[in-house]
């Protein structure tokens, strides 16, 4: 493999922002590139492989561009081992179908990503896979869950669009008690605010369109963790074949350096808006992880390094209101997605959640008038400014 070919700079001991530019680089440098070339090759000279999986192809996810992926990534929450894939729900489901076969049991949180509750509550059972949903804020309602056949419970790290934070040290206690792998989507938190693996998660899995990236220009998806896991979604991935192309690797790889200088500043503006929406009178609720009044604001507290740079809020006089807010804002775009430098807002039922069936999303607290809000890296001043004259009507 391009790994053995080219060792990956070791400097697992460093600060994330050092290994955010060094960790798994090629050195020595490849003709003595600072910046990653881009491998554009679909294959690559025959050396001697004796394992499928390490033949040097494209579609089998070891070219030096994803190599260098992996090895950062997986520095980056001080896990074993990662792999990238062609977007977050490529990483999602191939990682839950690595796991769980027909017969088999997964247990997952109520409040999910609309895409990813479409694919456990649809795609797994029509495959003959048996999917229980669960508050991950009331630990003590799990086990009468448990099943002989029950693999795996998977959470978010905070609930899309709501912001709501498991008991994360439960689903790892409860993991381990059970022996079932534990699973963690930190998109919205990313690696510098929670590390799932320094907790204790087994899988970690990302949509890496959003914060790793960070520039809303390309799709992407990482699985990072236990290395026994990482090689049994590899090898489920090689086959159904949803790998990231060299050039979306590239431009994941050079959105990474800077992810430390965004999320950090989307933390402090995005706690700053959150504090200014509450305050307002045309705002009925904010949901905001950094808020005191938070319902999980001490667990947040102590597990996250930030809060992040995401909310989600409603507003007085209903979907009127909301409209009149969305045409009002100049620096906000109205679209779909998040994590990136710019703000963006959206109405998560006619976007990530509209597959979802609307009494459903109401009995989970996604009402048609909830506001989600993606925090960019513009001045906060100038956000907030934003606000208050789209909220003044």
């Amino acid at each position: 493999m391009a790994g053995r070919e080219t060792p990956n700079r070791q400097i697992d001991a460093r600060q994330i922002e050092t290994k955010l530019i060094h960790a798994g680089e090629a050195s020595p440098r490849y003709a003595g590139a600072i910046s990653m070339p881009i491998f554009q090759s679909s294959t690559f000279e025959y050396s001697g492989e004796s394992d499928y999986h390490d033949v040097r192809y494209i579609r089998l996810n070891n070219t030096p561009n994803h190599v260098v992926l992996h090895a950062k990534l997986a520095a980056l929450e001080n896990a074993e081992g990662a792999v990238v894939a062609s977007s977050g729900m490529a990483a999602i489901s191939t990682a839950l179908l690595s796991l769980l076969a027909s017969g088999d049991h997964l247990i997952v949180q109520d409040t999910l990503y609309g895409g990813t509750h479409d694919l456990v509550s649809q795609d797994l059972p029509a495959l003959g896979i048996g999917v229980t949903f669960v508050d991950g804020r009331d630990p003590s309602s799990w086990a009468t869950q448990i099943r002989p056949t029950t693999r795996a419970i998977y959470v978010e790290a905070l609930s899309n669009p709501l912001l709501q934070l498991p008991d994360l040290e439960a689903v790892v206690g409860f993991a381990r008690e059970h022996a079932i792998v534990s699973m963690i989507d930190n998109t919205f938190t990313s690696p510098m605010n929670f590390r799932p693996a320094e907790l204790g998660f087994d899988l970690s899995l990302h949509s890496a369109t959003k914060y790793l990236n960070g520039h809303t220009d390309i799709v992407a998806g990482a699985v990072i963790g236990r290395t026994d896991l990482v090689d049994q979604v590899r090898r489920k991935l090689n086959h159904l074949g949803g790998t990231l192309d060299p050039h979306a690797a590239f431009l994941l790889h050079r959105g990474l350096k800077t992810l430390a200088v965004r999320v950090r500043h989307q933390n402090v503006s995005a706690l700053r808006l959150a504090e200014f929406l509450d305050r307002h009178p045309a705002v009925t609720r904010v949901n905001y992880p950094g808020l005191p009044g938070h319902p999980q604001h001490a667990l947040a507290s102590r597990l996250f390094d930030g809060f992040g740079g995401m909310i989600s809020f409603e507003l007085e006089g209903g979907l009127a209101a909301v409209e009149r807010c969305f045409d009002r804002l100049t620096l906000p775009a109205s679209a779909p997605s998040l994590g990136g430098v710019e703000s963006l807002v959206t109405r998560p039922s006619t976007t990530s959640h509209a597959g979802m069936e609307r009494r459903l999303r109401e009995s989970l607290g996604i009402s048609d008038t909830l506001v989600r809000l993606s925090v960019g890296l513009e001045a906060t001043e100038d956000l907030i400014q934003d606000f208050e004259q789209a909220l003044t009507s």
